[in-house]
């Protein structure tokens, strides 16, 4: 199968399937159904022909109106707008499903970037120790974030996934009722979910993907690596950050994250259970039998009653496991040895904890904590702090919180921020006790900008009890350019502090840093967020190392380029020696989760990817990975004059404007699709500074503009073109892996831009300069991208990519026209002296549901 060409594989096995199965779903028995099926083609090719001939889309909507209906009524139209919507959500879940059912034909699951490929690379070049040797050390961590870019609902997931499954087997009834009750199931979320609810459907991916995809690779590297020995190492580390992470979201409480805490407990032991009552069905053996059975008993009572809480410690479960695979080896011929051997291997990977819950909170809400915390204590006779505490400069106060140490009863706080903050770090300790100190042994601080940042978080864990013996990593997250420029004076005041220094010796002399692409793209557009990071990480090595101490990058990124994704195993292969990589630790949010780690052949295959990125980067050498000195020049260079471009950009009077009335920024809050408010105040107005990253992002997406990944690239080539050097770029992309890396995904963000949909506000009086800019941009970006690559079309070298994005792209093209439709339809009405208010909202109504299936389609527009 794998001998035809890959595009020919998905032609076959995606596109033809799509369009078989597609036909099915449009004569499915039900009316809505029928009608809507016949008709939507018919608006899709009126939608085509429009955008060509240069309609804007009312015009498309009108015209089709006028074709296939007479005289409709306003409730017609809008019920014909609906019914359209609800059916273009269903074919993205079924082309969904077709594709994650076609992903291990597609692609090459011993290819290049797979375990195997390493393994046999390293067999060649004669390297097999050094694999094994680097592998003893070398760790991935891939961390799920609750980040509101999933708009599928548990029960839509559900049938994604049993649709998979029947496509695969080519079971023809079961795929055509799956499709009917496809049609029949709602999309919409009629009310927010909670931080527990949002924990409760990723833990179903480390329930029914992760918990068999990281146990399989990880036998396949012990197998077939370690020669079947003991591995000190889990390689493969699992994050959580619903319910723990607080940044911007109220709704986290101190009785939840304990609640998600239980249930990742309760999951992980339920897992467990199911497969040791296999095991018992297998090992039936006089000296086996006995134990298996208690140990059987032991985990079903847990598993129904996490309160129990009557579990063996972890180091004495596997010792009763290892005794049963000894008396395997020595009475019994080794029989189902490899079961036993996969169990002991799961326990070892997920201990009682499945994944590390981590914790995280903004560093403006911990410095105001922190002053309430001293004036509190102040107030009720506690010396801990000198009276003028607040009054002293930066380097005095560092001195102070070294020191700091007590047990402060929560109880003497009124401030409701000071007890959950307070309350979150006493549950980290009641989380260890319970599910391992791996269960939570990470704490980020957000918006990082100073060593006292990180020294009042540091004092705080001595506050709660910790007394110096702080079993947790404290890790900034450096986001906005500047933070991230001065990321290295930070760090370094933090190792020169002998308190903070012996902490970190008692972590192992690590230090783990955390980067925000999202952020970083946000503040200083796509190029020099890249670099920046790029520089940060150099620094920071460079004096880690000085230090003796081991960094740890942990990179928080979202689904497209512009927040830190696209191709991220690439990304990593890139990075030379010059930055630490002995572990990859990185965040997965929303589609990426479902899109990437969905289903267990993609899950194995994306991890397979990450941990060979890590292995090619140490082991097999390539000169351009190598940031030579005067391509660093260029580069910098680069990202200088994309800088200025987007912050000339932001600076424009008609930046927010724009975003807020020609885009769909105010509608991701009516989503219901995630419990963290969509930007970090509470004020009814919105400003940029307040804006998160991935509204910011998705109103680009959904306008199709998709400025946070190309912006100021156009710009920054063009500079060397004027100038007559372009050819110097252009060795500079054929001499770089990173800046190769960077080019492709900005390419990817410019694939999936659709100007035309918007070409109509060329002509408006208030935008239509504003809009000019931006498609000018694209224009250069795009043709100097191809100039540079020596392409003729965009993401030539990614032929299944490309083809991919073109049909996930023409599915949504009518939802696309009826979003930009309804948005014209309420600007009218707000501009009539008596604006028809009832009808305003079932327009709104129709924009916020429009961005379901845009947003799905993408798999990583957010």
């Amino acid at each position: 199968m794998h001998k035809l060409p890959k595009l020919t594989r998905f032609n076959e096995n995606v596109l033809a399937k799509y369009r078989i199965y597609n036909s099915i779903f449009m004569t499915l028995p039900f009316d809505a159904i029928t009608k809507t099926g016949v008709m939507l083609p018919l608006f899709h090719e009126i939608c085509e022909n429009g955008f060509s001939n240069k309609k804007n889309p009312t015009e498309i909507v009108d015209s089709f109106f006028k074709a296939y209906h007479t005289n409709p009524t306003e409730k017609e139209k809008i019920n014909l707008l609906f019914r359209f919507i609800q059916y273009i959500e269903r074919q993205v879940v079924l082309f969904d499903a077709i594709e994650d059912a076609a992903f291990p034909i597609v692609n090459n699951m011993d290819g290049v970037g797979t375990l195997r490929n390493s393994k046999e690379t390293a067999a060649l070049e004669n390297k097999k120790e050094a694999l094994k040797k680097h592998l003893e050390n070398f760790k991935v961590r891939v961390v799920l974030t609750a980040h509101p870019t999933q708009f599928y609902p548990g029960a839509v997931l559900g049938i994604i996934t049993d649709l998979t499954e029947a496509i695969q087997e080519n079971d023809l009834l079961k795929i055509n009722q799956l499709l009917a009750q496809l049609g029949k199931t709602p999309f919409f979320k009629k009310v927010k979910p909670t931080p527990f609810d949002e924990a409760v459907s990723l833990i179903w991916y480390l329930e029914n993907v992760f918990y068999h995809s990281v146990s399989g690779v990880y036998n396949y590297i012990q197998s077939n690596i370690f020669d079947n020995q003991l591995i000190d190492n889990e390689i493969i580390n699992l994050g959580f950050w619903p319910g723990g992470d607080r940044d911007g979201n109220p709704f986290v409480t101190t009785e939840i994250t304990l609640d998600v805490a239980k249930r990742l407990k309760k999951t992980i032991l339920r897992n467990y259970y199911r497969d040791i009552r296999r095991l018992k069905r297998r090992l039936t053996f006089a000296g086996v039998e006995e134990s298996i059975a208690e140990l059987e008993d032991l985990l079903f009572k847990n598993s129904v009653n996490t309160e129990i809480n009557t579990m063996l410690p972890l180091n004495e479960f596997l010792g009763k496991l290892t005794e049963i695979r000894e008396i395997l080896i020595s009475r019994h011929q080794s029989l189902y040895l490899d079961e036993i051997d996969d169990f002991i291997n799961k326990i070892r990977l997920f201990g009682y904890h499945f994944a590390t819950l981590d914790i995280r909170q903004d560093s403006r809400v911990h410095h105001n904590v922190f002053v309430q915390i001293v004036k509190t204590l102040s107030e009720k006779g506690n010396t801990i702090f000198p009276e003028n505490y607040l009054e002293l400069n930066e380097n005095e106060q560092i001195e102070i919180l070294s020191k700091v140490a007590d047990h402060v009863d929560l109880t003497i706080f009124d401030d409701e921020m000071v007890v959950k903050t307070l309350g979150s770090i006493h549950a980290i300790k009641t989380i260890q006790q319970n599910n391992g100190e791996r269960g939570a042994n990470r704490y980020i601080i957000s918006n990082n900008q100073s060593a006292l940042n990180m020294m009042e978080t540091f004092a705080m864990f001595n506050l709660c009890g910790f007394n110096h013996h702080i079993n947790v990593d404290i890790i900034p997250l450096f986001e906005t350019v500047d933070d991230l420029t001065n990321s290295t004076s930070v760090i370094e005041k933090l190792y020169l502090n002998s308190t903070y220094k012996n902490h970190l010796k008692n972590r192992g002399n690590k230090q783990t840093i955390m980067l925000g692409f999202s952020d970083g793209t946000k503040d200083g557009g796509y190029l020099m967020a890249n670099w920046a990071i790029f520089q940060a990480k150099e620094n920071l090595t460079e004096i880690s190392r000085k230090h003796g101490i081991k960094v740890i990058f942990f990179d928080g990124r979202g689904g497209p380029p512009a927040r830190g994704g696209g191709k991220t195993h690439q990304f990593y292969a890139s990075l030379g020696p010059t930055i630490e990589d002995e572990e990859i630790q990185l965040t997965v949010q929303g589609q990426t989760i479902s899109s990437n780690f969905g289903t267990l052949d993609s899950s194995q295959f994306n991890i397979e990817q990450l941990l060979s990125a890590g292995i090619s980067n140490e082991l097999f050498s390539n000169a351009n990975n190598v940031m030579t000195e005067s391509n660093a020049e260029i580069m910098n260079d680069l990202a200088l004059t994309s800088y200025q471009a987007y912050v000339d950009f932001k600076n424009h009077p008609k930046f927010m404007p724009y975003l807020e009335r020609m885009s769909t920024l105010k509608y991701y809050a009516k989503t219901n699709i995630g419990s963290r408010p969509s930007k970090r105040s509470s004020s009814a107005e919105i400003n940029f500074a307040d804006l998160r990253a991935i509204p910011f992002v998705g109103s680009w997406s959904q306008l199709k503009q998709n400025v946070p990944g190309f912006y100021g690239v156009g710009t920054a080539l063009k500079k060397y073109e004027d100038n007559g050097e372009f050819e110097k770029v252009k060795a500079f992309y054929k001499s770089s892996d990173f800046f190769k890396t960077l080019i492709g995904n900005s390419m990817m963000s410019l694939t999936k831009s659709f100007f035309e949909l918007t070409e109509y506000m060329a002509k408006d009086e208030e935008f239509g300069e504003f809009w000019n800019i931006i498609h000018n941009e694209y224009q250069t970006s795009k043709r100097l991208i191809l100039k540079l690559s020596d392409y003729t079309e965009l993401m030539q070298s990614n032929q299944v990519g490309k083809a991919s994005i073109a049909i996930r792209e023409n599915i949504v093209l009518p939802l696309l026209t009826i979003q930009q439709f309804a948005l014209r339809k309420i600007q009218e009405l707000q501009k009539e002296e008596n604006p028809d208010v009832e009808l305003i909202k079932i327009y709104e109504k129709m924009v916020t549901r429009s961005l379901f299936g845009n947003i799905n389609a993408s798999r990583n527009s957010a």
